[in-house]
């Protein structure tokens, strides 16, 4: 397997190979590379990215997040549901999960709605109210 030009590198304290483990879980195109105690390579629906066990000096922030495109509100319900367990729900689309990593878990249809300049203060009014999103109230917005 040819290695990608560009990789995200997240730095955990210690659970970077059970990081992996969770996130392979979750996605269905998802694997595990590589492991040794200090590296966790992993790849989910085609992006390969290496997890580090880092030790305390550094935290995941929201200043790097994944972002899940969702076709329906039945992906959105799922993303949603697994990466909030034992993590944090936030605003617009926004969680964190058990390990502090940050995601953006939104409908491809936000981009079109949003695009349209009479819908898209309703819809950005709609959605600054949400946290999880909803794919009706949008269009309805």
């Amino acid at each position: 397997m040819a290695l990608q030009k560009i990789t995200p590198f997240l730095w955990f304290n210690n659970e970077a190979a059970e990081a992996a483990a969770f996130y392979t879980t979750i996605f269905k195109n998802a694997r595990i590379i590589s492991s040794n105690p200090m590296v966790t390579n992993f790849e989910l629906e085609g992006l390969q990215i290496a997890a580090l066990n880092g030790g305390p000096h550094f935290k995941l922030t929201e200043a790097f997040s994944f972002v899940i495109n969702c076709e329906t509100q039945e992906e959105i319900d799922y993303y949603w549901g697994m990466l909030t367990e034992g993590g944090e729900e936030s605003r617009c689309g926004w969680l964190k999960d058990k390990f502090g990593l940050s995601w953006q878990v939104v409908p491809t249809i936000l981009g079109e709605l949003m695009n349209d300049p009479e819908k898209s203060p309703r819809v950005m009014k709609a959605f600054m109210q949400m946290k999880k999103f909803n794919i009706d109230e949008l269009l309805n917005a």
